[in-house]
């Protein structure tokens, strides 16, 4: 008997105490809005599938996080930052709390918000520009809401594994460069310049009497399949519906990008055609079963203290000279125009404008830190960052679940590792930010996560969270 009664107290002691909320607010904009992703101008001209503002937000003894993401390219600084000071008002979740982040998907508006590369007029520049300055309030209704439907939840992590859709996509050629997207069955591919990261975070939460709740996944795999005119948010948009049709229609499936500015779905060694509403679909199905195989192996989350750190890594500028900032001016220029300069002249001639505008003022990219207990913990990064990073954090971080979510709270571009600064190519030739930068985030994640697993940092903000 007295067995019986221990088996039953500590089943009962390994949930935790938590309240959990997922919500769901619809961002879609109107057609005609300038879509974002390339170094042209195009107006969408219709909606394949909605796009959401999903949030998440986490509570235990009164200390609260949120976690949203939306189903755009990037998140300026200036929505995220009017987002969480309101989120901050109501429903009074400290702004250090809240991650606001961006999936990265090639077929979302073009944010009118901060500096931009797109020379818009006419009905692009005017819609863009109203929905822009209407998109932080949304994304506060999101999360407002997921915190109005917290309720006592049962939370658990998995890890699964994917490595059959994600692909580096940069690869070392014959004449002893590093070339980007050098397209399928190229002969003068040599192998790959880097890793990929096939992990696939979960962590789920279901209400006491086992219904579910929500679902976070994190994967490294950019939004770039769907292309064409219409709204779409991607493989994501599947990875919700089959979620949702296995575990029950009232999962909320919260999809956070990993690492993966050097990644995306494009194997090189096959001619088979890979972008379409089809191939979203396809890639969409398989990350959903090994989210599903994943669940098979849940482990309850210990009921344990969160704790929040927010750090700024000052990142320094790319370097340009003064003769380079004249030739870049003119061919800046070019863009959205009719006769655009060649690619890689634009790629570089933009980055190097909007370096310059910054005056010298480095980039204060803010490094978000949760966690709960000594197990779980979410790492916040901004920009798109290499998966060589995104790695280093995971094998340095002491939790055993570790997931890093990238874009978030302001989109300063590509962050590349020392060594792929050192190769060149698309990534680094565009990024506004110096060699160093990368390791420079990955030494303050790890520095908290480290601090935090010892039970040496303490929360920044009143223990209530409120």
């Amino acid at each position: 008997m007295r067995l019986l009664v221990l088996i039953a107290l500590c089943a009962f002691m390994t949930f935790a105490e938590f309240r959990v909320g997922f919500a769901q607010v619809d961002i879609t904009p109107p057609e005609g809005a300038p879509m974002a992703g390339y170094y042209y101008n195009r107006a969408a001209e219709g909606t394949h599938d909605p796009l959401f503002a999903t949030a998440m937000v986490i509570e235990r003894e009164g200390v609260r996080f949120a976690i949203v993401t939306c189903d755009l390219l990037s998140m300026p600084a200036e929505v995220a930052k009017e987002a969480r000071e309101r989120i901050a008002r109501d429903p009074g979740i400290p702004a250090s709390h809240v991650v606001v982040s961006a999936t990265h998907t090639h077929t979302g508006p073009a944010l009118v918000a901060g500096q931009i590369r797109y020379n818009l007029s006419g009905d692009m520049l005017r819609i863009g520009t109203e929905y822009s300055g209407g998109l932080a309030a949304r994304i506060h209704r999101a999360v407002a809401a997921a915190a109005a439907s917290l309720q006592s939840a049962r939370l658990y992590t998995a890890k699964g594994r994917e490595d059959s859709l994600t692909f580096n996509r940069r690869f070392w050629m014959k004449d002893g460069t590093v070339g980007w997207n050098p397209g399928k069955r190229n002969p003068n591919i040599v192998r790959s310049a880097g890793p990929i990261d096939p992990d696939v975070p979960v962590l789920y939460a279901e209400s006491p009497d086992g219904k579910p709740i929500g679902v976070f996944v994190n994967y490294a795999l950019h939004l770039d399949t769907v292309g064409g005119m219409r709204y779409s948010r991607d493989y994501p948009f599947t990875l919700a519906r089959v979620l949702g049709a296995a575990r029950g229609d009232g999962l909320v499936t919260l999809f956070t990008l990993g690492c993966a500015g050097n990644l995306n779905h494009i194997d090189v060694s096959t001619a088979r055609r890979q972008s379409g509403n089809a191939e979203s679909a396809r890639i969409g199905t398989v990350l959903a079963a090994a989210v599903l195989k994943a669940m098979g192996h849940l482990r309850p989350v210990a009921d344990m203290p969160i704790r929040v750190s927010t750090r700024q890594a000052p990142l320094a500028l790319a370097p340009f000279s003064e003769a380079e900032l004249a030739e870049a001016r003119p061919v800046a220029a070019t863009f959205g125009t009719e006769e655009p300069a060649p690619f890689m002249e634009l790629v570089k001639a933009t980055r190097i404008v909007d370096v310059a505008a910054r005056q010298g003022q480095p980039i204060q990219a803010e490094v978000q830190v949760f966690s709960i207990g000594r197990d779980v913990a979410f790492v916040a990064l901004p920009g798109e960052i290499f998966t060589e990073l995104g790695l280093a954090i995971k094998l340095a971080s002491p939790f055993a679940w570790t997931s890093v979510i990238t874009l978030a709270n302001d989109s300063p571009g590509y962050i590349a590792d020392r060594k792929g600064y050192a190769q060149g190519a698309y990534e680094p030739v565009s990024s506004r930010v110096a060699p160093g930068s990368g390791e420079r985030l990955v030494e303050a994640a790890t520095l908290a996560l480290i601090e935090y697993s010892q039970g040496l940092a303490a929360d920044p903000e009143p223990p209530s969270g409120r």
